[in-house]
């Protein structure tokens, strides 16, 4: 599927947002969320995540954002407690053209995906960028934390690694999401950290 091309999309509106290539766990006890996951298994797709605007994780379908990324099922089991546990990865980015919600209060999105980000290296001016990237990476290794193969001159990679471990706010991040050029969702990063 080429980018900018339009698709149905089932959504799942959290507190939080999911990032190209971050890694998101999720508890499973809603319904529409478990026939969600039913139907991505048969069709071998993905759902996505998108910040909740007005409303709640549990309960009536949430207001989502109009950006989001798809979330690609990596791993999954039952939880103690019974609850299924998913382990998600973030994948391609997409802007939510309109929605709708299904008799189990399942949120659609038809969606629109963004293009790819370039393979843009990092210039000059982020360079620092990297540097507190590669600085906090080698501390979450230290803690046995992992982000995997590192990319530290691509301005993309830096960026998305970045919005994933700083402490912004779910806006913040969300507004990086939104940002279409590297360079200028680094230099976002960077006066959120002057």
């Amino acid at each position: 599927m080429s980018p900018f091309e339009s698709q149905t999309l089932p959504l799942f509106p959290l507190s939080s947002v999911l990032l190209p290539g971050a890694a998101l766990g999720l508890r499973i006890f809603e319904r529409r969320y478990l026939d969600l996951i039913r139907d991505c298994g048969r069709s071998g797709g993905g759902f996505g995540v998108c910040l909740i605007l007005e409303g709640s994780e549990a309960g009536q379908p949430a207001i989502p954002a109009a950006y989001g990324t798809e979330a690609i099922i990596e791993d999954f089991d039952n939880g103690p407690d019974g609850l299924l546990n998913l382990q998600v990865r973030g994948a391609r980015r997409f802007h939510v053209q309109q929605t709708r919600v299904r008799d189990n209060g399942l949120v659609v999105g038809q969606v629109q995906w963004l293009a790819d980000d370039d393979q843009a290296r990092l210039q000059p001016q982020h360079a620092l960028l990297g540097t507190v990237l590669e600085n906090i990476l080698e501390q979450m290794a230290g803690a046995g934390a992992s982000l995997g193969p590192t990319h530290l001159q691509s301005a993309a990679w830096v960026g998305w690694r970045l919005a994933q471990v700083l402490p912004l706010t779910p806006q913040q991040r969300l507004a990086v999401l939104q940002e279409d050029d590297p360079h200028a969702r680094l230099q976002m990063l960077l006066q959120s950290i002057a």
